[in-house]
Parts: structure tokens; sequence; C-alpha cells
């Protein structure tokens, strides 16, 4: 794969590094990395060392190990006896991890290269831009074992496809296969399932080479627009520019276009 220097191990997660690029893949493909309480910790851990100062990461790229992206919650320990009720371990597991997500300091790709099932899809559709292998689907598979849709699927849905569409795969539970989940708008492109992890590489190598500070702070605006009215949006996006103007890759911005070259920015 391009650029790969290095691996980092962590519980059920790992970290590759290409070059400024930090790709993180989930790897518990004997159940097409199903999200338990130990994946998630290990994801977690793992975007700690991401976003490290020292780590010299600028862009992320998540995905999964195998055939599967995340295939929504690990259930193999239901009926156990030692399992958190649904509800708590949204609470204690999953929510934390969606809220981290949203928060990272860089911009942010997913690459999903199989199933997108469950709170597996809400994890896939935080990326900024969503890449998909042509085998790829998305699944809404809670109606399949009796529960209703959680992950925050009930507010990403209508917002990216619409309320119509966002009823219809949350009651029918019907797979959604990529090139659908593209013309619907739901993700932003479909590849060759080879060729899925080296675009998103690319991709995000074109975003870690960019200003990053700014790009980030983006991201943040595009997570605050859907709460705020018009006149708060507007008042967020002068105090972030106000920021943004502050940053040397501003500066930088301007020089090179001046001077008619193309940018050198650093994220600072």
């Amino acid at each position: 794969t391009l650029g790969e220097k290095m691996r980092t191990d962590f519980e059920r997660a790992y970290v590759t590094a290409h070059g400024n690029v930090a790709v993180m893949t989930f790897t518990h493909p004997d159940v097409m990395n199903a999200a338990s309480a130990k994946l998630v910790a290990g994801a977690t851990e793992a975007l700690k060392f991401i976003e490290r100062a020292d780590s010299g990461f600028r862009a992320v790229v998540l995905t999964g190990e195998g055939k599967g992206c995340c295939s929504g919650a690990n259930l193999s320990d239901r009926g156990s006896g030692s399992a958190m009720e649904p509800g708590e371990s949204l609470q204690v597991i999953f929510h934390p991890f969606l809220r981290r997500l949203r928060d990272v300091k860089m911009p942010f790709i997913t690459a999903v290269n199989g199933a997108a099932a469950g709170v597996g899809m809400s994890i896939a559709l935080m990326g900024d831009l969503i890449l998909a292998s042509r085998s790829a689907y998305f699944l809404q598979a809670f109606a399949r074992i009796g529960l209703v849709p959680d992950g925050g699927s009930t507010w990403l849905l209508p917002r990216l496809v619409g309320l119509a569409r966002a009823r219809e795969l949350s009651l029918l539970a019907e797979k959604l296969p990529a090139e659908t989940a593209l013309e619907w708008g739901l993700i932003n492109r479909v590849y060759d399932d080879g060729a899925l992890l080296d675009a998103a590489i690319k991709m995000a190598q074109r975003l870690a080479d960019g200003p990053t500070a700014a790009l980030t702070l983006t991201r943040q605006l595009y997570g605050a627009s859907p709460h705020n009215s018009f006149e708060e949006q507007i008042d967020l996006e002068s105090k972030f520019q106000s920021l943004a103007g502050k940053s040397g890759d501003f500066w930088e911005g301007v020089q090179a276009f001046l001077q008619k070259r193309p940018a050198k920015f650093t994220g600072k």
C-alpha cells in the first residue's frame, strides 16, 4: 500500500503511517469487525495516538480489515447474562466513541471496504469524506433484531438522504449497495475493491498537504450547522475566520497566490 512505514497495534485496531497520513484499521475480521467494547477501546486509544502532538499526522483514514468495515455491535455475548442492555451500551461504549470521531482534530476520511451495518453504518458516516468499494453496502439492521435505530442514525440519515429515504432504510432494513448510496448522496465516491484504500490514502494526503488547521475548523463548522440558525452560523463563521486568519497557513496562502506558486502549508 502507498508509502506504508510502520504499524502500531492496539486492541482490535491498528494504525499504519503513510507519511503524515494515518490509517486506522479495525481488526476483528472473524466477525466483520463488529464493534465490541474491546474494539471501541482499542480504536479510541488509536485515535489518541494519532492525535498526539508529536505524531506528525495531519489526516486520518478509517477502514476495516477483511471483507467488512464494521458489521454493527458485536452481539456474540448476548444471552450470557454479562452483557449490558442495549441502551446502556450506547451511553457507555458507543456515544463517547462517536463523539470522539466527530471531534477529531484533523481531516477524517472513512474507507468503507464492505459491510457497514447498524452502529457500524453510523461510524462509517462520521467521515468528512466517505469512500466505498463497489462491494460495500450500508444496512440499518436494527429492525431485523427488534431494536430501534441508534448511533445517531435518526439524526444523520434525514440530513444526508432526506426523511423518506431515512425511514425506508430503517423500517425495511434492506441493504443499500454502494452505487445506490452514491446516487442518493449518502457517500462521496465509489472505487473498485482493490483500489479503495490507495484512493483513500491519496485523498487524505491531499488534505494533509492543505491548511489542516483551517480544514479542521471547516469540519467543525459543518458539524455545528444543523443545530444553528442562520444568524448563529454566520457568527460562528466569523469567529472561526478570525482564528484561521491568524494562522501561518493564511499568510503562506496569500504569499503563494501573489507569487504564483503552490502553497506550502504546515497546519500551524
